[in-house]
């Protein structure tokens, strides 16, 4: 699609923990997001964008792949939702990424900020395309803490494959990620380059920059309005090197809100490690004004899974044809060639369990963590999953039960034990080893967390 002459540069802006309600543009009465509300109006801003999972591992290991957590082995991770400080798990380096697809097509990358796909030797940011790496391989409730059910390592500040600073002040994080991205953008003017910026925040605990907890209360608040501080610095910095113009930038979320409802998922039903909207749904604004109309508001089911294939258009790069990508090329949608994204059908996995399946209007739900059920929504007339209509409406209950049987022959589904004839195996390694651990004499600047907020 793109002119190959011409490529623009991509940033991928990710926030933790993000609610879909969150920005000023998404509907806050709270939160004031001027910088990101700008972004939605002179770009591309989506209602119905879904993350593959509500939860962080799997989201981040699908977005990077192009393919749901199911079929990449990342639905779970030793009986557990997540990978956790020395797992002998993560992102298969077979697999090719978002990085790798444009390292490739002759892109410079760079990951600044939470990885949280593995964070053994082999499974690090610059196994998968990362050409540089700087953050935290995983959540930043993984450190010590005080009054911690479980007792991690010191938790580990990376730059590159090397641990750079254990148990850091968590309240500078978010700046010095902002300084990286700022260098990696001057050094890398005259070249094409893709940025991901994963942001710490709002995943718990919450230590927000001084400046806005001191203009917010609510430590929260102060956290999203750090986030977007941080995008109208970047924005600013795009603009006076002159590369705003052919600049994709992204904004998006991991997964939703721990927040039910209310100020973070706005009218959403459901919380981050659901299978409701509220855990599913995020904001997704893109902003190219090289080819994306402005101030377009776009109701087509899209996902996080569609990048992969979609910035590969844009980029001159080459999707992986020996394998199944769940993702789409979206590229004709964005720059209004094409009215709808192509996609009619989402499901929902937690773990290894179908709990919903999304096609046109409809939401169909079949079970909740380990209970059976019989829930039919239109999500066009009833987001907020209030009305069950399973009753009324046999016949699309009927036609999404197909769409589950096809899925549980490809994907799988742990809840009827069919493993799927379509899926990947994860990397695993023998003997793995924390990246850190801790030492009652090292000099720590913070020995332990002041907060024992996790989640």
């Amino acid at each position: 699609m793109a002119d190959t002459a011409n490529r623009p540069n991509i940033i991928l802006i990710n926030c933790d923990d993000l609610g879909y309600g969150d920005p000023g543009c998404y509907g806050s009465k709270i939160n004031k997001t001027p910088y990101i509300d700008q972004l939605a109006s002179e770009g591309v801003r989506f209602t119905d964008f879904y993350m593959a999972s509500s939860i962080c591992s799997p989201s981040r290991g699908a977005m990077m792949t192009g393919c749901y957590p199911k079929r990449i082995d990342f639905s779970e991770f030793f009986d557990r939702v997540v990978l956790f400080p020395g797992d002998g798990k993560g992102l298969n380096p077979d697999e090719k990424s978002i990085a790798s697809v444009l390292k490739d097509a002759g892109y410079v990358t760079k990951l600044v900020g939470k990885w949280h796909c593995g964070d053994q030797a082999e499974f690090l940011p610059t196994q998968h395309g990362f050409d540089e790496y700087y953050g935290l391989p995983y959540s930043n409730d993984m450190g010590r803490q005080i009054n911690a059910k479980k007792e991690w390592p010191p938790l580990p500040l990376m730059l590159n494959e090397e641990v750079l600073e254990e148990q850091p002040d968590q309240s500078s994080i978010t700046e010095r990620y902002l300084d990286q991205s700022i260098q990696f953008v001057r050094k890398n003017k005259d070249n094409p380059f893709f940025l991901y910026l994963a942001h710490m925040y709002v995943h718990l605990p919450h230590y927000p920059l001084q400046r806005f907890a001191d203009e917010n209360p609510d430590p929260y608040a102060a956290c999203v309005a750090s986030i977007d501080w941080v995008t109208g610095v970047l924005m600013n910095e795009l603009s006076k090197l002159g590369l705003e113009e052919n600049t994709l930038v992204i904004f998006t979320s991991d997964n939703g809100s721990r927040n039910d409802y209310g100020p973070s998922n706005g009218e959403l039903r459901g919380t981050k490690a659901t299978s409701w909207e509220g855990g599913f749904r995020v904001p997704c604004i893109m902003r190219w004004p090289a080819e994306i109309p402005s101030g377009v508001v776009s109701d087509g089911i899209c996902t996080s899974m569609d990048f992969l294939p979609t910035l590969a258009a844009i980029a001159g790069g080459k999707v992986p044809d020996d394998r199944i990508i769940d993702g789409i090329d979206l590229s004709d949608h964005l720059t209004g060639a094409k009215s709808t994204t192509g996609r009619d059908t989402f499901l929902y996995y937690f773990k290894k369990n179908i709990e919903a399946v999304r096609s046109g209007n409809w939401k169909l739900h079949i079970k909740r963590k380990q209970e059976n059920v019989k829930e039919l929504y239109n999500l066009r007339s009833d987001v907020g999953e209030q009305q069950n209509v399973y009753d009324d409406h046999p016949e699309i209950v009927a036609a999404i039960t197909e769409i589950i049987a096809d899925a549980r022959k490809d994907l799988g589904d742990g809840s009827t034990n069919d493993p799927g004839t379509g899926c990947r195996k994860a990397g695993y390694v023998e003997n793995p080893k924390t990246l850190t651990t801790y030492d009652p004499n090292h000099p720590y600047y913070i020995a332990m967390y002041d907060l024992e907020d996790c989640g």
